[in-house]
């Protein structure tokens, strides 16, 4: 291993950003169509939902497979190396629920 890649980075490169995160949440409940995704996450727009798709795909990290159909059909699902991000993610929205519980009785 190069001594001056940083593992951490390496993985944020990977699954960090807006959208990658929620893709990779709605992709642990199993296959997904593209407009699927996009009625989960109602903000993101068609062009960053692919981009992103696109991205992680390259990754290794989300599979998608194309159907000879007119109209085309397309599914996304985590491979096997995004399926190892399972418990990460559900780290993350357990973290993520614990902070909004305490930021609210702060404030």
């Amino acid at each position: 291993m190069d001594d001056d890649i940083c593992p951490t980075e390496t993985a944020l490169e990977v699954i960090g950003g807006k959208w990658k995160g929620m893709i990779l949440y709605h992709l642990l409940d199993g296959t997904k169509r593209f407009n699927e995704l996009r009625r989960l996450m109602p903000d993101i727009t068609q062009r960053m939902l692919t981009k992103q798709l696109r991205s992680l795909e390259e990754s290794g990290v989300v599979h998608r497979k194309v159907y000879a159909e007119i109209p085309p059909k397309v599914e996304y699902s985590l491979t096997e190396i995004g399926r190892e991000l399972t418990p990460i993610v559900r780290g993350l929205e357990k973290w993520g629920a614990q902070f909004l519980n305490v930021r609210g009785t702060a404030n």
